[in-house]
């Protein structure tokens, strides 16, 4: 897939995000997010096996019980991932949303061993949840979030992956519920998590 195939399918997730919005306002649902998106209703995740950072086995239940901000990349990510995962670190020095954990689900298994996820993830929160997994597992939990991961070879024999940089917002109950897209604001991010926290109780 090339990257005017990936952009377009970006602007049609973009599409279908604002559609979805006008749809929840419609009906009466939820007060709009400032920096993200309401689901108009939530969306169960499909079953999915991936590996925790001590290679112990990682499943939707394991998603339940806590609200989860899920984001996928990759350790030699240049800019979108760092700076997200920065922000979400800073969040969490003060959780606008209590409870609410930080999942990151590298999306590059042939350079992110466990030992590199550690050491990445650990210069930012010892608190994030860094998740691995080869192609077969990866594929149900980016379907079901219509994420996009793909490999981009480069002149120099190497190769970057191009992806979706959302922020997806799981519910207690593993479900997707609200999804927040770049240039992301630490503070209406607090904002909106806060007002997650009060009016739906996640």
């Amino acid at each position: 897939m090339n990257r005017r195939s990936i952009l377009l399918l970006l602007s049609l997730g973009a599409v279908a995000i604002i559609a979805g919005a006008l749809l929840a306002r419609l009906l009466g649902g939820t007060a709009p997010l400032t920096s993200g998106t309401w689901l108009p209703r939530a969306r169960p995740l499909a079953e999915f096996h991936l590996q925790d950072l001590s290679g112990r086995e990682f499943t939707r239940e394991d998603l339940r019980g806590h609200p989860t901000l899920l984001f996928f990349g990759f350790t030699n990510c240049p800019d979108v991932c760092p700076t997200t995962l920065a922000m979400l670190a800073q969040l969490q020095r003060q959780p606008p949303l209590p409870g609410a954990q930080v999942v990151f689900v590298s999306i590059d298994p042939e350079r992110d061993s466990a030992a590199t996820l550690q050491v990445y993830l650990g210069a930012f929160s010892k608190d994030f949840i860094g998740l691995r997994g080869d192609q077969a597992g990866l594929a149900p939990l980016l379907k079901s979030l219509s994420a996009i991961a793909v490999r981009e070879n480069l002149p120099n024999g190497s190769y970057t992956m191009d992806h979706s940089a959302t922020l997806y917002l799981l519910d207690r109950n593993a479900r997707l519920v609200a999804v927040f897209s770049p240039p992301f604001s630490a503070s209406a991010l607090a904002t909106d998590l806060h007002q997650v926290g009060v009016t739906q109780r996640l």
